[in-house]
């Protein structure tokens, strides 16, 4: 199943989470885009698409999985026409890195409550642990085809 929009306008218009899962972020998080950098270091396949969740893509994914698309403090993978947050979210996207990731997956077999109250201390504190910025940062030229906001490719000059 795929999250593909059928208008021209519609941001979701042929993105397909089965291919390319969509891990969505807090864009003027910095922990959030440090782990942005890392995925993107262990997924020599190109497996992932990123989009920020204060993004037109963002909101839209979060709103098709019944997401409230005004809360930023969850880490989301859309794969596959679901929604998965938190420490699932962060644990199905370890899985399928390069390098000790996958070695977390069994993690995953641990009650989730457990692991999303772990996930919140860190979430409720990044900020002030790690800052933030005033705005969702751009990535650099040669990472922008991995980033799912069509607003990119005005920024990049592609369309």
């Amino acid at each position: 199943m795929s999250d593909e929009g059928s208008a021209a306008d519609d941001p979701l218009a042929g993105l397909d989470t089965t291919e390319h899962p969509v891990l969505l972020f807090d864009g003027v998080c910095n922990l959030c885009n440090g782990v942005v950098r890392n995925v993107v270091r262990f997924d020599a396949a190109g497996t992932f698409r990123f989009a920020p969740l204060q993004s037109e893509v963002g909101r839209a994914l979060q709103e098709r999985h019944g997401l409230d698309a005004d809360e930023f403090d969850s880490f989301v993978l859309v794969e596959g026409g679901r929604a998965f947050e938190k420490s699932t979210a962060a644990l199905r996207v370890a899985r399928r890195l390069d390098g000790p990731w996958p070695l977390l997956w069994p993690l995953v077999y641990s009650p989730e409550r457990l692991r999303d109250a772990g996930y919140d201390l860190v979430a409720s504190r990044r900020y002030r642990l790690f800052g933030r910025t005033d705005e969702c940062q751009l990535p650099p030229p040669e990472l922008r085809e991995r980033f799912a906001d069509r607003a990119l490719d005005d920024v990049s000059g592609t369309q």
